[in-house]
């Protein structure tokens, strides 16, 4: 009869329950970064306005192998041709097919769009990073240049500037980024002010971090989140100010082709009633663009917000 073990003796388990060491799943959590994009992929109608966003900058860019034909050449026997085999969505007044004026036009309103956004993001991130971070006379100055901005009508101020200086691709890009950066300049301002007030910022300060360097690299980084949401709110308000402003005439230079260019040739009556053709494959393209946009713009705004990321 065997004699069982004392009950301090551990007898040790050799068998094999689970994966080997080198396959088992390391036991710290996900980076920031896997678990946003993981956030922003769930969300299906974000992640499909991707999509579309993508394929219309490879319109753009690859505008001249798309296009069917060269958007500015006139052909007064197609005049205002309606869609056919050889023109997909027709002709307009002065024979030229809309298909490859709305490819090329892709060019002009997404230029418009992402160099506007970004030139007034980054007015706004140095304005709001100084004020918010120094606070005192300096906030005081850069909150009171932005009420002022605020409280023209961006519109008027825009076709009155252009109005003066000529319109062009630049000029739109310049008064909108002049007009448009107050909406980013709150946004980092607001979130600067919370985030120096951080223990983290405290250590920097007492390790004898200069404000710049603690702007730089301790607070940047921290409102990027939130900017970048902003960003695609202003690149959508962008492609509306150029076709407004193509619309009234103050867009780029004719021919040059962009969307708000081709419905200003279909703003009369008669053309809105029996030559849809001319009008609805802009007005269409604009409002998916414009749709598409603020969609990722709320799955950014998802996938960034660390309050939720578990």
């Amino acid at each position: 009869m065997s004699a069982s073990p004392p009950p301090d003796v551990v007898i040790a388990d050799t068998g094999v329950t689970g994966p080997p060491a080198s396959e088992r799943r390391p036991s710290w959590h996900e980076s920031p970064l896997r678990i946003s994009i993981r956030r922003f992929c769930r969300h299906r109608l974000a992640l499909a306005s991707l999509i579309t966003l993508v394929l219309l900058a490879v319109m753009a860019i690859f505008a001249p192998l798309l296009a069917p034909d060269p958007p500015n050449a006139v052909n007064i026997s197609l005049y205002q041709q309606a869609p056919s085999a050889a023109h997909w969505l027709g002709t307009d007044q002065a024979g030229r097919d809309v298909l490859s004026r709305l490819i090329f036009g892709a060019r002009v309103s997404l230029t418009v769009a992402v160099t506007s956004a970004i030139s007034a993001g980054l007015i706004g991130l140095i304005l709001g990073l100084l004020g918010g971070f120094l606070g005192g006379w300096v906030d005081s100055v850069v909150m009171r240049l932005t009420e002022i901005i605020l409280s023209f009508p961006a519109l008027v101020v825009i076709i009155l500037i252009v109005a003066i200086i000529g319109p062009s691709v630049t000029a739109i890009v310049v008064v909108i980024a002049l007009t448009q950066w107050p909406t980013a300049c709150r946004i980092v301002r607001q979130a600067t002010r919370s985030l120096k007030e951080m223990d983290f910022i405290t250590a920097a300060r007492a390790t004898g971090c200069s404000n710049l360097r603690i702007m730089t690299r301790h607070i940047l980084s921290g409102v990027m989140p939130p900017l970048t949401v902003v960003l695609t709110l202003l690149s959508a308000e962008a492609i509306l100010l150029e076709a407004a402003l193509s619309f009234l005439g103050l867009g780029v230079n004719v021919p040059e082709s962009s969307w708000g260019g081709m419905m200003q040739a279909a703003q009369s009556l008669t053309t809105l009633s029996t030559l849809p053709w001319l009008w609805l494959p802009p007005g269409i393209i604009i409002a998916v663009a414009v749709l598409a946009i603020n969609f990722v713009g709320d799955g950014l705004r998802d996938a960034l917000d660390t309050r939720q990321q578990t």
